[in-house]
């Protein structure tokens, strides 16, 4: 009798072991996101009722309602420094990325595609990648070259930038992440998916026209 018990009970916790497992393991994917591209959520709304998130997946806010984004500075992945503070008067597109990222790298030529354009035809973009949970710059370097990425990007292999951006505002807190701040450096459009070159285009070029 005793025999049979036990495996009874090896079995039920050996069963709880794996759901247990497969919870946190559905956590850690949905912290880290690397969903699929042109994603997104047909809910509007926030905490602060201050965004909209169409069915695109592009949350946007109303010139009106826009908050300041945080100062971003720090070592880039080529070795020099940035502080994204020195770059208002244009455009700034803000791309977190990894290269151990599927999604981030289906994204990748749209954004050097778009950045290479818009600097060649003399807009006011300036373009700045964020790469996270890389642990060497060689990885990121690396990701870089192989997709033609000239801008820089701010190393942040803990992801201590990303938590800068204040609660209630448009954060990054999914990797991809792609934010867009006005010309005076304040938060208008974010989404938490891989973008399309149309789908980067149609968050730049409505600041662009911006007065």
């Amino acid at each position: 009798m005793s025999l049979s018990r036990a495996p009874r009970r090896s079995r039920s916790t050996s069963g709880r072991a794996i759901l247990l497992t497969a919870v946190t393991l559905a956590g850690a994917l949905t912290l880290t996101a690397c969903g699929d591209a042109d994603g997104g959520s047909k809910s509007s709304g926030s905490a602060g009722g201050n965004y909209v998130t169409g069915s695109s997946g592009i949350a946007t806010v109303a010139k009106a309602d826009r908050t300041a984004a945080p100062q971003l500075d720090g070592e880039t992945v080529d070795g020099g420094t940035l502080d994204t503070t020195t770059l208002k008067g244009k455009v700034v597109v803000l791309n977190v990325w990894g290269s151990w990222c599927p999604p981030c790298r289906a994204e990748a030529p749209s954004f050097a595609k778009v950045a290479k354009e818009l600097e060649a035809a003399g807009q006011p973009v300036a373009f700045v990648g964020i790469n996270t949970r890389d642990n060497t710059k060689q990885n990121a370097a690396s990701f870089e070259e192989t997709y033609g990425i000239t801008y820089p990007s701010l190393f942040d292999p803990n992801g201590k930038l990303m938590l800068r951006f204040p609660k209630g505002t448009l954060n990054p807190n999914a990797i991809p992440s792609t934010i867009v701040l006005d010309k005076d450096g304040k938060i208008a459009s974010r989404t938490l998916a891989a973008v399309s070159e149309k789908k980067l285009r149609s968050m730049i070029d409505p600041l662009l026209a911006e007065k």
